[in-house]
């Protein structure tokens, strides 16, 4: 057979009830003027699912135009790697990657290769847009699923509504001079965040939880997923999102104000006990005066990083900081005031007078001392 146009790659580890049935309903798939290739990858299961694909090519019937391949791995790495090791071995321009379980139905592999080769670079078989949904999952794993989505789309500033999706397609040249860790939870998503300019389509599918087999979502798959995005955030192919910036600079006006509360606290303390005579009110008031001096310096310079030192914008600036501090001071004991009168706990009222207070804080001095956009 000649070069194949396509080349589908099934990583699989303990899918032995699965991977007869799977291998024939991707044969039964694949469009009738499409030449391919399926690529097993298996990481050396221990349910004999690599004996059971050997058996299979040993006795499996050619078809004109298509071809099974297995390769036989020592040892189970991450999914990632398994990918990256089919697409190596992958002779097909076109390359799918999907689930062995039929939790990725093979009837929708011609959408993908119809939609790549007439409207884009990547096409990404979809839970999350109009038309795809998920069956058979409890709620719990749709919670778990949507909350890493989010964190994917927002953190890498990824535009695909199904970043985590691992039934997939792409052109194979797009891959040329682009280095892969493959250690990653989900290979699209290294795909989205490394491949700059790609055209990207999305096709709606029915993910249907596996009827067979044991489901790979554990501990270990979460903190790789952890690890994943942290790795592509450092990468430094995305800009980051608003709402990256956005936590970002909240993680620094409260380091800053820590900082504040530690220099109040060791003004205020020195003060009274270097000398006797210094009445503990008045140390304390220098106290929140050197702390608010302090944060409002260093927002200034780290935080938000204002370079305009001119004397008019500081006193501006600085005015315009204590007042909302103060401000948000007042804000958080009319809240717990006002919430333990009413019957509440005090330490439950002080957390909510508190969050408040220093979300106001923040988004104040964002807007109106420091002259930001709210969100970013």
């Amino acid at each position: 057979m000649g070069q194949p146009q396509v080349s589908i790659i099934l990583p699989t580890y303990n899918e032995s009830q699965n991977i007869l049935r799977i291998l024939h309903s991707i044969e039964k798939s694949i469009p009738d003027a499409i030449s391919a290739q399926t690529i097993v990858v298996d990481d050396n299961s221990p349910d004999g699912t690599g004996r059971i694909v050997e058996e299979y090519l040993r006795n499996m019937i050619g078809t004109v135009g298509y071809t099974v391949e297995i390769i036989h791995r020592r040892a189970k790495t991450s999914l990632g790697s398994a990918i990256l090791h089919g697409i190596q071995h992958a002779r097909g321009d076109t390359i799918i990657v999907m689930d062995s379980d039929f939790s990725h139905p093979p009837n929708i592999i011609p959408k993908l290769i119809e939609a790549l080769r007439t409207r884009c670079d990547i096409v990404v078989a979809s839970r999350y847009i109009r038309g795809g949904k998920i069956d058979g999952w409890p709620v719990k794993r749709k919670i778990i699923s949507r909350f890493g989505t989010i964190i994917a789309k927002n953190v890498l500033n990824i535009k695909a509504a199904d970043p985590m999706s691992g039934f997939f397609a792409f052109r194979k040249n797009l891959l040329e001079g682009i280095i892969f860790d493959g250690l990653g939870f989900k290979i699209l998503m290294e795909i989205l965040v490394k491949v700059q300019g790609a055209r990207i389509v999305e096709i709606p599918y029915t993910f249907q939880d596996r009827e067979r087999g044991d489901s790979k979502l554990n501990g270990n798959v979460i903190k790789e997923y952890c690890k994943s995005i942290w790795r592509l955030y450092r990468y430094g192919g995305a800009e980051p999102s608003r709402s990256v910036r956005f936590i970002s600079k909240a993680a620094r006006f409260y380091t800053v104000g820590t900082s504040g509360f530690l220099i109040n606290y060791v003004i205020s303390l020195l003060l009274t006990q270097q000398i006797p005579e210094f009445w503990y009110l008045h140390a304390n008031i220098l106290g929140i005066a050197s702390a608010m001096s302090s944060n409002y310096i260093l927002n200034k310079i780290w935080t938000f990083q204002d370079r305009d030192f001119s004397p008019r914008r500081i006193l501006t600036q600085f005015a315009k900081f204590v007042g909302f501090s103060s401000l948000g001071a007042a804000v958080q004991l009319g809240i717990v005031f006002s919430l333990v009168e009413g019957g509440w706990s005090y330490p439950a009222s002080l957390s909510i007078g508190v969050l408040t207070a220093a979300l106001g804080n923040y988004m104040l001095n964002k807007k109106l001392t420091f002259k930001e956009k709210l969100w970013g």
